[in-house]
């Protein structure tokens, strides 16, 4: 009961053969998968970090336009004549 039959060894050789030729394409898949989703969550932060910085300057421009018409308009006249004069 030493010997095995030749094509149980055949079947174990072709697929040991199979697994070793698939293994590389296998591991590139799989880095070129993980390289897509770091990326793809790399773009979704930039896109949510100029979403909140779109918010924050519209906040600091509304304050701005606040602080303005809260004093004099003289004040204000002056003040828009200076921002056209550098304009």
């Amino acid at each position: 009961m030493d010997t095995v039959n030749a094509q149980i060894t055949d079947s174990v050789t072709q697929v040991n053969t199979k697994v070793v030729g698939e293994t590389p394409a296998m591991a590139m898949g799989n880095l070129l998968m993980s390289t897509s989703q770091a990326l793809s969550n790399s773009a979704h932060n930039a896109t949510a970090a100029q979403q909140q910085a779109q918010i924050t300057m519209q906040a600091a421009t509304v304050q701005g336009v606040n602080s303005l018409m809260s004093i004099g308009s003289s004040v204000i006249g002056r003040s828009a004549e200076a921002i056209i004069e550098k304009g």
